[in-house]
This record gives C-alpha cells, structure tokens and sequence, in this order.
C-alpha cells in the first residue's frame, strides 16, 4: 500500500495484492491521511504542489526521481468497507500528466481480507504523455462481505503527474462498473483531505 495483457495484468494484479501487506513503506511528504507506495516507492516522490492548481485547489504530484524505473509508485489511502458495503461507489478526479513515459492511471481496489473482489487501474485507458487537466473515473461495486476499499493513482515509467478535485462517493446502479477483475480494523471508515488542503 488488476486483462489487457496477460504478463502486465498479472504483475499489476500481484502488486496490487501486496500492496495491503506493504504500505508501512513510505517516502516523501505525502499529503495527511495519504502514503506513497507501489512496488517502488523510492523511486518516486509526493506532496502537494501549490504552483500547480486546479480551479483554485491545490493539487498533489506524484513524479519519478529518475529516467528509469523498476516498477510503479502509488499515492493511495486504505479504508474499512464498512459504510460502503453493498453499493456502488466511484472514484474521481483531475489529473494532469506529464512526460509520462510509461502510463497513469486512477486506481481502486476492493477487498475481501486479502482477497481481490473488484479491481480497476484504468491500464485500458491509460493517460500517457502530456495533457492538460481532464476528470476520470473508477466505478466499482462494493460487495457486503468486503472489508477493505483502497484506492489512489499510480505511477508506472518516468514523468509526472498532479491530481485534484478528488471525489469518492456512492452512485446509482444506473452508473457501469469499470471493473477490470470479476482490511483491517484500524483503516479508517471514510476518506479523508481528498482536497489536499490539511
């Protein structure tokens, strides 16, 4: 602390799995309530970035140290199903890339313990390159036996990109899932600084 491919899915799915098992590790100043993880934290870094903001809110980056990486990096957050359990929610917000060098994308994760019930990363509709700001979304069920909801944006390749206008909310069954698939007691029950102001 995910078919497009065969080989990239798979890795993807691995690493989203152990996410849950990893996120002690951090690197950077992430902004409160958030970690930087991914399979190669330190290889990234984060923080909020008040030179580049959208509609007047701040926004967070997540950029590569280097021209070269060996995995991804994520700014993500982890929370308890609870409130959740039985609808539908989706993920949303603005993202700016650029020079991104391999691809980004929103990204959220259902879980059942340590299983994977619903998985979306948006590998199938990756941002790449560079582009002004554009709003994207992860809609995913959320079942009533799950336990865990974690979500955020990823980083894979060099380049950099700013998030803002974070939104995490329940919508109608009229909304499709993007699902891409067919934790504990201490994570928090609802997100938090989605606007990246504390």
């Amino acid at each position: 602390m995910l078919r497009v491919q065969i080989s990239p899915w798979k890795k993807l799915v691995g690493a989203a799995a152990v996410l849950v098992c990893s996120l002690a590790v951090g690197y950077g100043a992430a902004p409160r309530g958030w970690i930087l993880a991914g399979t190669a934290p330190a290889e990234y870094e984060t923080g909020v970035d008040m030179d580049h903001m959208y509609q007047g809110h701040p926004s967070a980056f997540l950029k590569s140290k280097q021209a070269r990486t060996t995995g991804f990096g994520t700014l993500m957050q982890q929370i308890s199903a609870g409130q959740y359990e039985g609808k539908r929610v989706r993920l949303s917000g603005v993202v700016k890339p650029e020079e991104v060098t391999g691809w980004a994308g929103l990204w959220m994760r259902v879980d059942k313990e340590k299983e994977v019930m619903a998985f979306d990363n948006m590998q199938d509709r990756a941002i790449t390159g560079t582009g002004d700001w554009q709003r994207y979304n992860v809609v995913l069920d959320v079942p009533r036996d799950a336990t865990g909801v974690a979500f955020g944006i990823l980083l894979t390749g060099a380049g950099e990109v700013w998030l803002s206008g974070m939104k995490f909310e329940v919508v109608g069954l009229d909304v499709p899932t993007t699902n891409m698939t067919g934790k504990d007691g201490h994570a928090p029950s609802e997100p938090v600084n989605l606007d990246f102001t504390e």
